[in-house]
């Protein structure tokens, strides 16, 4: 992207302030026969998200929507990696946090609990990969095969999510410049939060995405929601569709954020070799809520397909697999 220039995701949000109106026209097909469903449109945590409410009180829905937005704000407060003064940030910076936010003691112990049940595929200490990476390639005349293997070692050596000391007084790193991104999975948690939300508000109809997507019942028209999976080798259509209620899915691959122009090296990085996701083009994971489908497919991404099939049957889940020669596997529980 030039500097000056507006990506897609920020002008959407742009022109929907700039008219006033939040909430922008509906979009589903079915939107027409159920004038109870509002929409919104705009961007959450970086990415395109929307909400779709069904609810008889247009003013009700909208309200309902500025608080679930207003949540999506507190979270990204705490979660964003790039504003200073966020409790990740912080944590980050001094390798210590005193009195954290709730929410993120709440979500590091989750991702403790996804990385025991991965065998450490998922871990969220591997912040210092992503700076040798990008360092690397930030650099004209950049070595095409990527980092150096001493400093790729070298930030293995900080990479460790046992190193994260959890208390509810206070989060640390037991060892120096360790760094922690929540990228993996803060996009489920967040979305899961609007939900709940919902919920309590007494909603019984909704799609919520803000990053990924969870579905409240069905789709008002009685039907499943109707839930796109991006296809990797065209990003931003649609491979298949499946249908969703009362669950959630979330898509991983290596073809969201690569560092090179071939693709070879990307942003899911295996904490055991420092390397990068090689195994599956995608991997799109259907769970009960967002935040262990956005966990789960992150960790997917780099495990071989029996060990995939094994979380399936212990959690109940479905698994969607792209392979690099464009090959679909699925498995389910």
């Amino acid at each position: 992207m030039t500097q000056g220039s507006i990506p897609r995701r920020r002008f959407i949000a742009i022109a929907a302030a700039a008219s006033g109106m939040p909430l922008l026209a509906a979009r589903h097909p079915a939107s027409a026969l159920t004038p109870s469903l509002r929409i919104w449109s705009g961007v959450a945590l970086g990415a395109d998200a929307t909400l779709q409410i069904n609810h008889p009180d247009a003013t009700e829905a909208d309200r309902l929507i500025e608080q679930s937005l207003a949540e999506v704000e507190r979270l990204e407060a705490i979660f964003s990696l790039y504003r200073p003064a966020s409790a990740l940030a912080r944590l980050n910076r001094d390798g210590v946090l005193d009195d954290p936010p709730p929410d993120l003691l709440r979500l590091l112990s989750e991702s403790q609990r996804f990385s025991d049940l991965t065998g450490s595929a998922f871990d969220v200490t591997v912040q210092p990969l992503w700076d040798v990476y990008a360092a690397h390639f930030a650099r004209a005349g950049a070595d095409p095969s990527g980092p150096p293997q001493a400093a790729i070692a070298a930030a293995l050596r900080r990479i460790g999510h046992q190193r994260i000391v959890l208390d509810p007084a206070r989060i640390a790193f037991a060892e120096p410049a360790m760094a922690v991104t929540l990228n993996g999975i803060a996009q489920g948690y967040v979305t899961d939060r609007v939900v709940a939300l919902l919920r309590r508000a007494g909603i019984a109809h909704a799609l919520v995405d803000m990053g990924e997507t969870c579905a409240i019942g069905s789709h008002p028209d009685g039907a499943p929601w109707s839930v796109g999976i991006e296809d990797p080798f065209s990003p931003g259509s649609a491979a298949q569709r499946i249908p969703l209620r009362n669950k959630a899915v979330a898509t991983s691959g290596g073809y969201g954020t690569r560092f090179d122009a071939t693709g070879r090296f990307n942003h899911i990085f295996d904490p055991a070799s420092g390397a990068t996701s090689w195994r599956y083009k995608a991997v799109s994971v259907i769970a009960r809520d967002a935040t262990t489908a956005d966990a789960l497919s992150t960790a997917m991404t780099l495990l071989p397909l029996a060990q995939c099939e094994a979380l399936v049957q212990r959690l109940g889940l479905a698994a969607h697999f792209v392979t690099a020669d464009g090959r679909r596997l699925v498995q389910t529980a």
